[in-house]
C-alpha cells in the first residue's frame, strides 16, 4: 500500500480552516456596525479652525445643556450630497446641528454650503483630517449624537438617508431627545 506524504495533507487541511474560520466570521451576528470608542465618553476635541465666513464651532457647543449633532462632511463626498436634505430637516426641527469640514478646500465648502444650504450653527474646518482621527471617522459622513454634557451617545456611520437612518439613527436619535420633532422622519 502506498504511503501518504504529509505534503498532499496539509494544504486541504489548512484550506478547510480559512474556510472554517470565514465561514464563523460570516455568522456571529455582529450587524456590521464599528464600533465607536467614544460612546459614553467625553467628545473629543473639535478643530481649532473654522471656515471663514462662519460661525466656528467649539468644544463648549457640545456641552450647552441639549443633545446636540456632530457631522463630519466634504464637498467632494456624493453621500454627503444625499443627506444635506436630512440635514437641513434636522435643523430645521430645532436639533442643534455642528458640522466638521474635512479633507477639504475651504472655497469647495463655501460653494457647496451656498450651493445647498447652510444647515449647521456653528462649522469646524478640519483640511487634514487630524480631528476627523481624533473622532474616530474613517469617512464622511459620519454623524455623532451628543448629549448635552458633551458627552458621545451614538455614532452613525453612513449617510442618513433610507432605511438604515429610519431604524437605527431615529431611534437613537429619538431615545436621546426624549420624542423626536414633527418632520424629521424618511429618508432624502
Amino acid at each position: 500500500m502506498p504511503k501518504l506524504s504529509p505534503m498532499l495533507i496539509v494544504p486541504p487541511v489548512i484550506f478547510a480552516a480559512f474556510v472554517g474560520l470565514a465561514a464563523v466570521g460570516m455568522y456571529r451576528g455582529d450587524d456590521g456596525a464599528l464600533p465607536s470608542t467614544f460612546i459614553g465618553q467625553v467628545a473629543p476635541p473639535v478643530p481649532d479652525e473654522g471656515l471663514p465666513g462662519y460661525t466656528t464651532l467649539t468644544s463648549t457647543d457640545l456641552a450647552k445643556g441639549e443633545v446636540s449633532l456632530v457631522n463630519f462632511w466634504a464637498s467632494w463626498c456624493p453621500p454627503c450630497r444625499a443627506e444635506h436634505p436630512v440635514l437641513k430637516r434636522l435643523s430645521a426641527a430645532g436639533i442643534p446641528l455642528y458640522g466638521v469640514n474635512f479633507k477639504d478646500t475651504a472655497k469647495d465648502a463655501d460653494a457647496y454650503l451656498k450651493d445647498e444650504g447652510d444647515p449647521f450653527l456653528a462649522l469646524g474646518f478640519d483640511p487634514s483630517g487630524r480631528r476627523a482621527i481624533d473622532w474616530g471617522v474613517t469617512g464622511p459622513p459620519e454623524t455623532f449624537i451628543v448629549a448635552g454634557d458633551g458627552t458621545v451617545l451614538f455614532k452613525f456611520i453612513g449617510p442618513l438617508v433610507g432605511a438604515d437612518y429610519q431604524n437605527r439613527f431615529l431611534p437613537e436619535l429619538e431615545k436621546a431627545l426624549g420624542t423626536l420633532p414633527a418632520g424629521i422622519g424618511g429618508g432624502a
